[in-house]
């Protein structure tokens, strides 16, 4: 079956505008164009609008996205396993969030007691499928889903106070990453001992310590621009800097 650019858009329920940038960027492009620019789409477009909007739904961005479905190793029927699974995941998160706002909800009113400990618990949650929605995909990849479902356990087990020492030090690690940055190098002492910290505050998140995945997520660092954000907050450079300071401390370890 074939549609025109008005009735795929009303299919999906999405605009036609949207439609027409897919197709500007070549992400999504017409099984076929007449003439007088009328868009044709037939099954494969249909599919791969399918595709996109799975992703889309996760919060991947359209750049992303765009290598996704570009690279010569695509697997649909894989993808569609993948998209379930994260979907399912979702699904479980949501329901648990919204039954702990509930309980909050009864808690104001005085219907029930809610413990400290319930609040945190929703809480972490909640920052655990932010970080599925905008690195999930990027992370599995890279760590493996075993290893990613084991730190996502690590995470709901913290207590209020190891979270609160895990933040405590990762706002040490910001501070002395400046200092050695301004130092300018990265085998220098404090350079390693911010790595070393690195280190610490990687054991609260994940189940099992490896010198080449901590390389490999400092390369992340500078890959990702979500994740080099952060660092660049701190000064233009820095993250160049942490992952070549993490090379060498992890050269160390072995």
């Amino acid at each position: 079956m074939e549609y025109s650019i008005n009735q795929l858009a009303k299919l999906a329920g999405i605009s036609t505008r949207t439609l027409r940038h897919y197709d500007d960027i070549r992400l999504l492009s017409p099984k076929r164009t007449h003439s007088n620019n009328y868009r044709v789409y037939g099954e494969s477009e249909l599919d791969r609008l399918q595709q996109i909007l799975f992703y889309r739904e996760l919060g991947i961005s359209l750049d992303s996205i765009k290598g996704f479905l570009c690279a010569k190793d695509y697997d649909r029927a894989a993808e569609l396993h993948r998209h379930l699974s994260a979907l399912r995941t979702k699904k479980e998160q949501i329901e648990l969030l919204i039954a702990n706002v509930e309980k909050t909800i009864a808690a104001s009113k005085g219907e029930c007691i809610m413990h400290d400990a319930e609040k945190f618990e929703g809480f972490k949650r909640e920052l655990l499928e932010e970080n599925e929605t905008q690195y999930g995909r990027e992370i599995r990849e890279a760590f493996g889903d075993d290893t990613i479902d084991a730190s996502n356990a690590m995470m709901m087990h913290l207590t209020a106070e190891q979270y609160e020492q895990a933040q405590a030090l990762s706002r040490q690690i910001n501070e002395t990453l400046r200092t050695a940055f301004e130092q300018g190098d990265p085998a220098g002492a404090l350079a390693q001992h911010t790595c070393a910290l690195h280190k610490e505050w990687l054991g609260f998140f994940w189940p099992r310590y490896s010198a080449e995945a901590h390389a490999g997520l400092a390369q992340m660092y500078i890959d990702d621009p979500r994740f080099k954000k952060h660092y660049e907050a701190i000064a233009v450079g820095c993250t160049e800097f942490l992952r070549d300071a993490i090379h060498i401390f992890c050269q160390s370890q072995h």
